[in-house]
């Protein structure tokens, strides 16, 4: 039977090749997706029932944490099989689950009918939950074939992912109601899904569960042992960690650090790039720059003395909570350049949840729903350009108590919105029993 999405796949790699053929980067990232996501090697022990979660990327991936765990206590013998489509989602997930004996974890099948059937066959899930808005026809049409119920969580539609939709709305109304189950993140998702072509009855606003990727308080583990590592003193030094920092970001940071390091000598700042792959690229960045730069992954182990003081790079992974426990002041990165729609933001849930006075760029919609959070609740700070940061940082450090308060206010955010991962739980409950 002909499959006219696989045709549209196969015309629409035909005519980009000359695009991926002669970039190396893109040649590799395209080999590299056809010889790991074409559904093949896939393997579990099929006799006990099993939940398929698709998490995109890193943010997603951490969500899924805290559902699995209320899960296994609820129904100890379900497995998971936990997929992602980047390598950052992928690398995250073996530091969650690679001692899981549970977990199952793959790279997403490329939307090609053959692959998506043959990791369906060999996986067997007894229901699929999709992460966000990660829906593809040919996944979606292969569960349907085989009654695998599936389960929309944490679901969110941006004002271009609509319009996009609702340009092609003849196929994605068929999409969206293959879906047996939609979990908005607010009322406003909500009715997009339902314009879109969702069941009105198979809709329901649940929350965001990234704020219960956050654990609410003001002390981590290990902070001081790495605030000493890396010859920072919280108290007497005031410290300022860019969080999550993306290209060309860090340039403009560091023109705004020497500016008030004029009128703030104590100021610190720590700089934590979301890639591992930038953490070279970063590190000449601030050398050349005329900063001395100071290495996680090489502590300096001798007090520095130095008319500038040195810029602290992050550049292991899993520290960066304990960088945010230390700050007096945070910025979230991939906020103020545009780096493009699918990196508009990252997370700014967790600094808030440790009190945190915390500063964004312009480009959040990502995280659309919680700023609107954190926004009515006068609990961020937004900074639309390198003369507006070096401002918003002027104002909160003459400012203390209220930068502190800012932080109070973030953290009572946080612990008002957590509560949407148990819904997320009941709804797969829900569909588990139907199955």
């Amino acid at each position: 039977m002909i499959n006219t999405y696989d045709i549209a796949y196969g015309l629409g790699l035909g005519v980009s090749s000359p695009v991926w053929l002669l970039s190396r980067k893109n040649r590799t990232k395209v080999l590299t997706a056809f010889r790991q996501r074409m559904g093949q090697g896939h393997s579990r022990d099929t006799s006990k029932p099993a939940l398929w979660i698709h998490a995109v990327s890193l943010g997603e991936m951490n969500a899924t944490r805290a559902m699995i765990r209320v899960l296994q206590r609820k129904q100890p013998d379900l497995q998971y099989i936990v997929s992602t489509t980047t390598t950052t989602g992928f690398n995250r997930g073996k530091e969650l689950y690679g001692e899981e004996p549970s977990v199952t974890l793959i790279r997403y099948p490329l939307d090609f009918s053959w692959a998506v059937g043959r990791s369906l066959d060999a996986l067997k899930p007894t229901a699929v939950v999709l992460m966000e808005l990660e829906v593809w026809p040919n996944f979606l049409k292969a569960c349907k074939r085989r009654k695998i119920p599936i389960l929309l969580a944490n679901g969110r539609i941006t004002t271009k992912s609509y319009r996009n939709y609702r340009l092609g709305r003849p196929i994605t109304r068929k999409m969206f109601q293959r879906l047996d189950l939609i979990c908005a993140q607010d009322q406003l998702y909500a009715d997009r899904f339902i314009k879109l072509g969702a069941e009105p009855e198979k809709v329901k606003v649940t929350g965001t569960m990234k704020f219960d990727t956050a654990a609410p308080g003001t002390k981590v583990t290990g902070t001081a042992e790495l605030a000493a590592a890396m010859n920072l003193t919280p108290g007497q030094d005031l410290i300022w960690v860019a969080g999550s920092t993306g290209p060309g970001e860090e340039k403009l940071l560091l023109g705004v650090y020497r500016d008030l390091l004029r009128r703030f000598t104590r100021l610190r700042l720590v700089i934590v790039p979301r890639h591992p792959e930038r953490f070279d690229e970063v590190a000449t960045l601030i050398r050349d720059s005329k900063f001395l730069c100071v290495r996680r992954s090489a502590p300096p182990g001798l007090v520095f003395y130095t008319p500038i003081p040195p810029v602290v790079l992050g550049d292991t992974m899993g520290e960066l909570r304990k960088f945010y426990a230390m700050a007096d002041l945070v910025f979230v990165g991939r906020t103020l350049v545009d780096l493009g729609p699918s990196q508009h933001g990252s997370d700014m849930i967790e600094p808030a949840a440790l009190a945190k006075p915390v500063i964004v760029g312009p480009y959040t919609h990502n995280f659309a729903e919680a700023m609107k959070k954190f926004k009515d609740a006068d609990a961020i700070c937004l900074a639309t350009d390198a003369k507006s940061l070096d401002e918003t940082m002027t104002t909160l450090i003459n400012s203390p108590d209220r930068a502190k308060a800012m932080g109070e206010r973030a953290l009572a955010v946080v612990k008002q919105e957590q509560g949407a991962t148990m819904k997320h739980v009941n709804a797969v409950m829900e569909l588990l029993q139907k199955k």
